[in-house]
């Protein structure tokens, strides 16, 4: 049930008017039939995939499962690739003709060939969340939660700057997918969490610090699992995460969504910063549009939404049990 399936989008123009003939888009399908039970879309972050829960590799198998969070017994769930992070073979070389909108549509558009009219939530991570967030604008009585983690409704000019600088390395370093992902790492986590994790440790030859070690050893690890190509795509659509329509009001926009939004932020984030969640808060609630707010507690910054578990456990709880 949860191999990996294959779909086309033919004649495609993107948002910014380039037109494909046809997008390769992959998916996984976990638990129930499609459309024989509730449908919960599960949106992937920079570098993931489609592989929610698989025993080794599966980047939220303790939310994703038979008696998890999102119970595979109870539920449908789709995880969808995004068409160019190469995790079915396929790469954009053009990675700046689309954005997290068309990502957004392209997902609906394979929803809609699916036949599925609605589903019970949304959810993501990181630009995951963001693309939720794309997806609750532009068709905004599909969804009946729609849940970004770590994440808002669009990148902020911190996110673009880091993309920015990510790019660069990307595109001019010695070893780009090393030197870009030691970077990130940085953003991904905080001091406090480097902190406990390292403090000042050596390695046993005492040659360099074990945080050194630990940075080397992601560069390494994400260079031999990811394209270079995917990640200057993924880091593009980071920066493009702006789901209010060109010549939209925010309030417009939200005001058309008849979901419920349940935002989960991060105390200690350093990407997404919680701040921008509380003014999006703000802004739900003045349009008296059905919202939950919470935030994770914990030291491990924006990486805490792939940590910190149980609170995510006890936070949705209520909304994923409600049903079964």
């Amino acid at each position: 049930m949860d191999i990996l399936k294959h779909h086309k989008i033919h004649n495609y123009q993107t948002t910014k008017g380039v037109r494909y003939s046809a997008i390769p888009v992959s998916y996984q399908v976990f638990g129930q039939e499609m459309n024989a039970a509730p449908v919960v879309v599960i949106n992937h972050a920079l570098t993931g995939n489609s592989d929610l829960n698989s025993p080794d590799k599966g980047w939220w198998r303790e939310i994703v499962g038979a008696n998890q969070l999102i119970d595979t017994n109870h539920y449908c769930v789709i995880a969808f690739n995004v068409p160019g992070n190469g995790y079915d073979g396929f790469l954009i070389e053009q990675y700046k003709d689309f954005s997290a909108k068309d990502i957004a549509i392209i997902y609906q558009r394979v929803l809609n060939d699916l036949n599925v009219k609605s589903v019970f939530a949304i959810l993501g991570g990181s630009i995951g969340g963001g693309i939720a967030w794309e997806m609750a604008c532009l068709f905004p009585d599909f969804a009946k939660y729609v849940i970004p983690i770590a994440s808002d409704w669009k990148a902020s000019d911190w996110i673009i700057g880091q993309s920015t600088i990510q790019e660069s390395i990307l595109l001019h370093a010695n070893k780009p997918m090393e030197d870009a992902r030691k970077m990130a790492m940085l953003f991904y986590r905080t001091p406090a969490s480097f902190k406990e994790k390292f403090n000042r440790l050596k390695t046993k030859e005492e040659e360099s610090y074990a945080v050194v070690s630990w940075l080397d050893h992601h560069g390494e690890k994400l260079k031999n699992r990811f394209e270079l190509k995917a990640y200057l795509l993924m880091n593009h659509l980071l920066s493009t995460i702006d789901a209010v329509p060109q010549g939209k009001t925010i309030q417009n926009t939200f005001a058309k969504i008849t979901a419920t939004i349940v935002q989960i932020s991060i105390e200690s984030d350093l990407f997404f910063v919680p701040i921008e969640n509380y003014e999006t808060k703000k802004i739900l609630d003045d349009l008296k549009i059905p919202n939950q707010f919470f935030e994770i507690k914990s030291i491990h910054g924006h990486d805490a939404f792939l940590l910190e578990h149980q609170q995510i456990t006890e936070f949705l709880a209520p909304i994923f049990k409600k049903t079964i």
